[in-house]
């Protein structure tokens, strides 16, 4: 008993009533208006799981999850398993309803990560060939169709014939006796055809008269010559009704033989809508699902922003005042929460809040509170609230709040044994209940209500999980400082405005405000004065402190508030900074990509034009024009594409013979073959050319400028400036081709090539046996006049071709 009044206390059936509005069927809506509250804790986690995964569902779907065609077919199922005859519009809801729960299974078996409803619709069997029947024999008006039968076929084939014929013959008596007629005009009166004919003439068309007008002025009549064809149609008809029966009758007996089937598609379907609503109602709520803390690993109940969500509901239904949440952060050891202050202020409100909540946990609905929801899993609610400032403007005298206490403590006892005989532990631990308290102690004596209201709660604390109690008793709120189980909260209250915030704040017992309140009401100071003197200095001093504890309160909460916004400013800036580095990085590498595009883009236009110049020389017999020309040629491509001159190094550098340095003019390396004289020119090679240069001219690799050569002559002569570097570049003349030839004819061939020679020569082998080339290099190594020899570039055959250098 104790259980339902305390589900009408906290205004229950309202919250199911809004809950039910998000269902999608008539079934689902049944469901949510008498929600079953489960009894175990795992079921409770199961309802949850079920809500998470529709939530889920429903934000990836578009349009959401549908019920269309799903319909309640419970009634219809009865009376076939009784041998009744259904409908044809029942036989067609039934159909619809098997293709409403294929599509459901479907769209769900398409889903991944929803092993839950995966499951729970795994079990569907939605008979598709019971379906098409039915769909085949009835049509979209619940009629049976002209196909279900060839007999019915054929009588509906007759009866058209019939009534055609009747039609006609009525046409023709109209036409003839269009004097007699009131109007032009076949209608029925009951199944039989008749015309309308005035009453005097009614002896121009004799027949059988099936009705008369108000005004008596008509009459209807049924021709004697079409009575017989009406007789012949009133048992074709018959016959339909008949057939029409027997096919209503074979889809019945379908409909019954799996009747189990189709009563557990209804349930798991009814199951899958209620979850259904369950998370539109969240969605709807703002809620977050919560997480059922264990006690016995010291977790902390954790409600921050916690709203009614009734009063959420009249708030956007009703357009009344925003809801003000709450916050309720409970540590284990806690026992007994006692909630002080003013009427008006919000405390029964919080335990309504408090109690809601935690029904709403346990049959799967999410929580309108900040994540993270955390709250422990009462196995009761039990409540004793009604007063002036209940939702519902209920009043409880004394003696009812004592009654219900009395339940209150007995179903505690009950729980209690049923826990320890689940569990099979003796009573040493608490019930896990949930105990709701408004003005305990209140309507009798103070000093008897405030010792009674101190016994009671002491009880509650060995007894129940968490009780939260209101109260104006000031004694109550010194037992905080006596048992650490016990806590004081208080509703705040502005008295520059005479109104409740709707605060709970934590940790302050509430004070009296009842002398101030008159006071700014207009009583007058002298009483409110003599009031004072009788309360007591006590009663000031703690109120004083109290107040100092409130403006304490305020101050940190400031801080604190100050901190926050310092923090999501500081964030916010790492945000903005961290973005900025990106971006600043993302255009770094865009702009290197874009410079080495560039590079290799220079690079490859200054070889190609290169290869211009080459060719040019090795087209026809150079002269030494044409050499200077391309000289000119190399130095303009040396000036385009080399980078700017970097910082002048250090010098400290000499070249040696074999060193590997780099021409500055060109800006490639190359290699020292005659090291520096006197005059400061060096011999170096490059590709396939060899020229003389500056010292000057030449760097080390790393950078450093080549030391200037001391002379040993105190005056040297004036130098004549040095001619530009001759270029060696292969032609014609240059080029001996020795492919097809022996080694002895070949050394013939050299010897003559290497006496006219007067630079590198190119000898064209080729690959073949490797024997030409070996005799070739042979004999390069015995010539007195070959400094060196080597494979030439890629360009000019590689391998197959060595360059040979003669002095």
């Amino acid at each position: 008993m104790i259980q339902s009044e305390t589900l009408e206390l906290l205004e229950w059936n309202r919250l199911c009533q809004h809950l039910s509005t998000f269902a999608a069927t008539k079934l689902g809506a049944i469901a949510s208006r008498q929600l079953k509250i489960p009894d175990s804790q795992a079921e409770s986690t199961q309802l949850l799981e079920q809500t998470k995964e529709v939530y889920q569902l429903e934000s990836r779907l578009s349009p959401s999850l549908s019920f269309e065609g799903i319909q309640d077919i419970g009634d219809s199922l009865e009376r076939a398993e009784l041998q009744g005859i259904l409908a044809g519009d029942e036989l067609l809801a039934i159909a619809t309803t098997l293709a409403g729960s294929r599509n459901l299974r479907r769209v769900i078996d398409n889903q991944e990560n929803i092993p839950i409803l995966t499951e729970l619709v795994a079990e569907l069997r939605t008979y598709p060939e019971l379906e098409q029947e039915i769909h085949r024999c009835i049509d979209e008006r619940g009629q049976v169709t002209d196909r279900a039968s060839q007999k019915l076929g054929e009588i509906r084939t007759e009866l058209r014939r019939l009534r055609s014929q009747i039609t006609q013959k009525l046409q023709n008596i109209l036409q003839a006796k269009s004097g007699a007629v009131q109007e032009q005009l076949i209608t029925q009166r009951g199944d039989r055809f008749v015309i309308p004919v005035k009453a005097p003439q009614k002896d121009a068309i004799p027949g059988i008269v099936h009705d008369t007008s108000t005004s008596g002025a008509t009459l209807y009549v049924e021709p004697h010559s079409i009575v017989p064809i009406g007789n012949q149609l009133r048992q074709a008809i018959r016959r339909e009704q008949t057939e029409e029966e027997i096919i209503r009758r074979a889809l019945t007996e379908q409909v019954a033989a799996v009747k189990p089937d189709l009563e557990r598609l209804l349930a798991i379907v009814t199951t899958l809508d209620l979850a259904t609503a369950r998370a539109r109602y969240s969605f709807w709520l703002g809620a977050n699902p919560p997480r059922f803390i264990k006690w016995e690993e010291q977790e902390s109940i954790t409600l921050r922003q916690l709203r009614h969500p009734l009063l959420v509901w009249q708030h956007l239904h009703e357009q009344s005042q925003p809801v003000v949440p709450v916050d309720l952060l409970i540590i284990p050891v806690i026992r007994v929460v006692t909630i002080t202050g003013p009427n008006t202020g919000g405390k029964t409100v919080t335990l309504k809040t408090l109690g809601l909540a935690a029904l709403m946990a346990k049959v799967g609905l999410f929580i309108p509170a900040r994540e993270p929801v955390e709250i422990p899993w009462f196995s009761q609610v039990l409540a004793d609230i009604g007063d002036e400032q209940s939702l519902q403007q209920s009043l409880s005298t004394f003696s009812g709040h004592i009654r219900r206490i009395s339940r209150i403590l007995d179903a505690l006892g009950t729980g209690e044994d049923r826990e320890a005989e689940e569990q099979n532990i003796a009573l040493s631990t608490p019930n896990s209940a949930l105990v709701l308290l408004d003005e305990i102690g209140a309507g009798t004596d103070p000093a008897e209500g405030s010792a009674l209201a101190i016994a009671l709660l002491q009880y509650l604390a060995s007894h129940a999980r968490l009780t939260v109690a209101t109260t104006h008793f000031g004694e109550l709120k010194a037992l905080k400082y006596e048992d650490e189980r016990f806590e004081n909260a208080s509703v705040e209250f502005d008295e520059s405005t005479l109104s409740p915030t709707y605060r709970l704040l934590w940790g302050i017992p509430g004070r009296s405000n009842a002398l101030t309140i008159a006071l700014r009401l207009g009583l007058k100071p002298e009483v409110v004065e003599q009031a004072k003197t009788q309360v007591g200095e006590a009663t000031d001093e703690v109120n004083l402190v109290i107040a100092g504890l409130e403006a304490q309160r305020r101050r940190q909460e400031t801080k604190a508030a100050e901190a926050q916004n310092l923090l999501q400013q500081a964030e916010r800036l790492y945000k903005e900074v961290s973005a900025k580095a990106t971006n600043l990085e993302e255009r770094e590498r865009t702009l290197k990509a874009s410079q080495e595009a560039a590079v290799q883009q220079a690079i490859a236009q200054a070889k190609g034009e290169i290869a211009q110049v080459i060719r040019r020389l090795q087209q026809g017999t150079p002269t030494a024009q044409d050499a200077q020309q391309a000289t000119n040629a190399l130095n303009q491509i040396a000036q385009k594409f080399q980078p700017a001159t970097p910082a002048k190094p250090k010098a400290g550098f000499m070249p040696k013979v074999g060193d590997r340095i780099r021409l500055s003019q060109f800006g490639q390396t190359a290699e020292v073959l005659v090291a520096p004289d006197d005059d400061g020119e060096l011999t170096v090679r490059f590709g396939i050319m060899k020229m003389t240069v500056k010292l000057k001219d030449v760097e080390s690799l790393d950078g450093q400028k080549a030391e200037p050569v001391v002379k040993s002559k105190p005056a040297p002569a004036p130098v004549t400036p040095a001619a530009p570097p001759t270029l060696a570049i292969r032609t014609s003349k240059n080029t001996v081709d020795l492919r097809g030839k022996r080694v002895a004819d070949a050394e013939l061939l050299l010897d003559k090539a290497i006496s006219e020679a007067s630079g590198p020569i190119w000898i064209i082998h080729g690959h073949g046996t490797g024997k030409l080339r070996q005799g070739v290099h042979t004999y390069l190594q015995q010539h007195p006049r070959v400094s060196n020899y080597e494979a030439a570039e890629q360009v000019d055959g590689g391998s197959g071709v060595t360059v040979a250098y003669v002095e």
